[in-house]
């Protein structure tokens, strides 16, 4: 039995030992080369260009390194089973660099029409949980529940109504001045029976559903330092009977819930920001959710209510005073100004 166990280590260190750092540039790779040099090398070799590929091509316990070149990975991606594992100690990595995975698609111009005064609409793929942006900054949303409504929306909002995404544009100026993008692709990441993986240091965003969505026997995860922005549903969706850990995470401007779990999931966030700008930070629909320790309860709502009351007295009353540097490092991660 020792024996067995021995040789069992020395199986695991070699495979150890044997991991790839494999490199990913969306502007000089080629999905020809296999990823083993940053550059491009005299053999021939050099990065790939596409996340997928490097996915394609990785093995247990390697480091996917991206390389930051200022343009969004414009893919969505899935890590599934032992080859986008990695080791107790030792796990796969996915190094963002502080790039971005964004699935955001243009609205095509021919794809609009006209339907009352500045008022526009077009049909997307897929119907629920979208959200509209101009110059990749999502617009304002209107409250529309009736047909009616839609004769109120001022300019610059946008709403889905009716399988439709509907924009109110400025008075006479037409669509021809707009960049128009929706949430094109469906998910970012999805992470399916895993186990020892790391994905640090990137954003993902414009997503129709969710920017990160560990789905099922996502086991030992770790979230470091991501943002996750401008998503339809939520910015990260944990499910099944997953084990993910979210630390040092922006997550905001999300369409239904920043954060939200299921299941009999497991999520320990530390650290982190979850704003509750455009939905609630945390949605709740089972598992077990921690924040700094710390278990997450949802608030009853008649306290939710009487803190609300509590909170428009005190606003009052008193000015609250929060660092201008502190709004400025939160939104500046969300290409938002203070004034």
């Amino acid at each position: 039995m020792r024996f067995c166990l021995t040789i069992l280590g020395i199986a695991m260190l070699a495979s150890v030992a044997a991991a790839r750092d494999i490199y990913v540039d969306n502007i000089r790779g080629d999905d020809h080369h296999i990823g083993t040099m940053p550059e491009l090398g005299v053999n021939a070799d050099g990065p790939v260009r596409s996340i997928a590929k490097a996915l394609r091509v990785a093995r247990k316990g390697d480091h996917i390194v991206l390389k930051n070149t200022g343009v969004a990975y414009r893919e969505s991606i899935t890590f599934q089973a032992a080859h986008h594992s990695g080791f107790p100690g030792s796990p796969f990595v996915l190094e963002g660099n502080g790039a971005t995975l964004d699935g955001a698609a243009l609205v095509p111009v021919d794809a609009w029409e006209v339907v009352g005064e500045d008022l526009y609409r077009f049909s997307p793929w897929r119907k629920a949980f979208n959200i509209l942006f101009m110059d990749d900054k999502p617009l304002e949303k209107a409250a529309i529940s009736t047909k009616e409504d839609l004769d109120a929306m001022q300019p610059l909002e946008w709403a889905l109504f009716d399988d439709h995404i509907y924009f109110k544009s400025e008075k006479n100026l037409g669509l021809g001045g707009y960049r128009l993008t929706y949430t094109g692709l469906t998910v970012g990441i999805t992470l399916y029976d895993v186990r020892f993986l790391e994905i640090r240091d990137l954003t993902v965003q414009g997503f129709q559903l969710d920017g990160i969505n560990a789905h099922d026997n996502a086991f030992e995860v770790q979230l470091k330092r991501i943002t996750a922005r401008g998503n339809g549903r939520s910015g990260v969706s944990i499910g099944g009977a997953s084990r993910v850990d979210v630390t040092g995470a922006l997550i905001g401007n999300n369409g239904v819930a920043q954060l939200r779990s299921e299941g009999y999931c497991q999520v320990s966030i530390k650290q982190s920001d979850l704003l509750d700008n455009t939905g609630p930070s945390i949605q709740r629909e089972g598992g077990k959710v921690e924040v700094d320790g710390k278990p997450y309860q949802v608030e009853p709502v008649a306290e939710v209510q009487q803190a609300s009351a509590e909170e428009e007295i005190d606003h009052a009353e008193i000015d609250v005073y929060v660092p201008v540097n502190y709004l400025e490092k939160v939104l500046s991660r969300f290409d938002v100004t203070t004034k």
